[in-house]
């Protein structure tokens, strides 16, 4: 089958084609780049396999070291060295890979944008039970087709000139993309033994793709579950940030749980399943709740329907995607620890949110998520997640709302989308009144900003000032004054301004001077 794709008639492709045909090497684009080409999903890593033909003559770069040729070195370098300036070359010898980074700008081939190439031999893998890292020799196109994880991973396309555009399809993935199923090339118990990791990866695509796992794919993860034991915390991280990012991440989520996963990656997630009933008085099901949040956010992002918010942002975009969404798959983690019986309010869960902010570092210092300040940042938004519900719900004070953006700073406007996602009640008239009262709540922070200027400030007067006033030593006096003028203005009594802060401190002064 040939493909007539324009994107198959890119130069670059072109050109690795003739520079594998001068070196006698047949060579494929073979993995994620095929997949997503029939998927229309946009793609910048192209990754190349090479095989040699045993009918050339020897050249340099195809000795082999530890069982494997460089002949995907070799195509690299050539390739490189036809790119020109815009190319930069990396060789990694101990894997017998190699990649090129090229930017069009500054390259020969003017008609593609900056792209990545990766290029390694055909290579065929098999493993020891104790480690997912496999013992690698080379191999035909069709072992390096059979070690791929997924059937829609593992089409090739010629590049050589006699056959370009041939794909070569063994497993059906093309089949397999038009039913929207993820399945492995060949047994999925063997697959999943060997390489438990994909196993996370078979969510992912499915989470990311919207397609469904195959019932026999889906049956041998729940199998080979606690195989997922000898896979690193980081490895598991990555897989876990890229179904956050997916357009609905609960999809994920579930799979891990209905396949048996989720309490051996993440124990404190799955210990928000399920519903107690004491006196014929229920709570809601916190973990599905959890996961309608989740992608409440997710929608929000996408949709950026806050135009009238405060305009900054104290992380990344990027960053600011990801981890308000871990805030919103963590606001609630404290629940299970709250949980208490009240025979007159039924069910409770106060401080719910102190406890879970205290839980946050351990939950990301065990799943090696980042103990910068993106943990604190999560930490922040799980403590402060019930502060504009209960402000809401009690009179909308000047003072509250100063306090509160105050507290939250740059991440106020991350805030309001988490708590406006955390509305999930059926009850309609609720679900307007909450979402009626949270707009007057963010018109308050724009008019108090505008004229206060509360977000993150410091105190008009510093310590030292109040040191050289009163010719005091440093004493814990210094800091109760700061204090009481930081209240002062939280509070409306004087405005943020240095002549009223320190006009205000002298009568405090002066009332403990009497």
């Amino acid at each position: 089958m040939r493909i007539t794709d324009p994107k198959i008639e890119q130069p670059i492709l072109h050109l690795i084609g003739e520079e594998a045909d001068r070196l006698g090497l047949e060579c494929y684009v073979i993995g994620g780049w095929v997949r997503d080409l029939f998927l229309h999903r946009p793609s910048d890593d192209i990754d190349v396999v090479v095989v040699d033909n045993p009918l050339q003559l020897p050249l340099k770069g195809r000795e082999k070291e530890d069982g494997r040729s460089g002949i995907g070195i070799l195509l690299a370098e050539a390739v490189a060295k036809r790119l020109g300036k815009g190319a930069h070359l990396a060789v990694f010898k101990t894997y017998g890979t190699a990649q090129v980074k090229y930017n069009s700008r500054k390259s020969k081939v003017e008609s593609q944008k900056s792209l990545e190439l990766e290029f390694v031999g055909a290579r065929r893998e098999s493993y020891r039970h104790d480690s997912r890292n496999p013992i690698v020799e080379d191999g035909t196109l069709e072992e390096d087709q059979n070690r791929r994880d997924f059937t829609i991973n593992a089409m090739a396309i010629c590049l050589n000139s006699d056959r370009y555009g041939e794909l070569l399809d063994p497993f059906d993935g093309m089949g397999d993309l038009e039913r929207c199923i993820i399945r492995t090339p060949l047994d999925p118990d063997i697959t999943f033994s060997d390489d438990p990791l994909r196993m996370m990866r078979a969510i992912r695509f499915a989470t990311q793709l919207g397609f469904n796992l195959d019932g026999e794919t889906f049956d041998a993860i729940a199998r080979n579950k606690e195989r997922i034991g000898i896979i690193t915390k980081e490895r598991i991280a990555e897989e876990l940030n890229k179904i956050m990012l997916s357009r609905r991440p609960s999809e994920g989520w579930i799979l891990l749980d209905k396949t048996g996963l989720l309490p051996l990656i993440f124990p404190e997630l799955a210990a928000l399943k399920g519903v107690e009933v004491k006196e014929g008085r229920g709570h809601k099901d916190v973990f599905y709740h959890t996961l309608k949040v989740l992608d409440n956010v997710a929608e929000l992002q996408s949709k950026d329907r806050f135009a009238d918010r405060i305009q900054t942002a104290s992380l990344t975009d990027r960053d600011s995607i990801l981890w308000l969404r871990w805030a919103a798959l963590l606001h609630d983690i404290g629940k299970p620890r709250s949980k208490q019986w009240d025979p007159q309010a039924g069910w409770t869960f106060r401080n719910h949110n102190y406890i879970g902010a205290k839980m946050v570092p351990k939950i990301f210092a065990r799943m090696k998520l980042p103990l910068n300040e993106k943990m604190e940042y999560v930490k922040k938004m799980v403590d402060l997640h019930m502060r504009p519900i209960n402000l809401i719900e009690d009179t909308v004070t000047d003072s509250a709302v100063r306090r509160l953006l105050f507290e939250a700073g740059d991440d106020i406007d991350d805030l309001m989308m988490l708590c406006d996602a955390d509305i999930t009640s059926r009850n309609e008239q609720k679900v307007e009144r909450y979402h009626r009262n949270y707009r007057l709540v963010r018109q308050k922070m724009v008019e108090l900003e505008e004229r206060d200027r509360i977000r993150n400030f410091q105190p008009p007067v510093n310590g030292d000032e109040i040191m050289q006033m009163f010719h005091l030593e440093p004493c814990s006096l210094v800091g109760e004054m700061k204090a009481a003028v930081k209240d002062a203005i939280l509070d409306g009594i004087i405005p943020n301004e240095y002549e009223a802060a320190k006009q205000y401190i002298i009568e405090l002064w002066q009332k403990k001077n009497i």
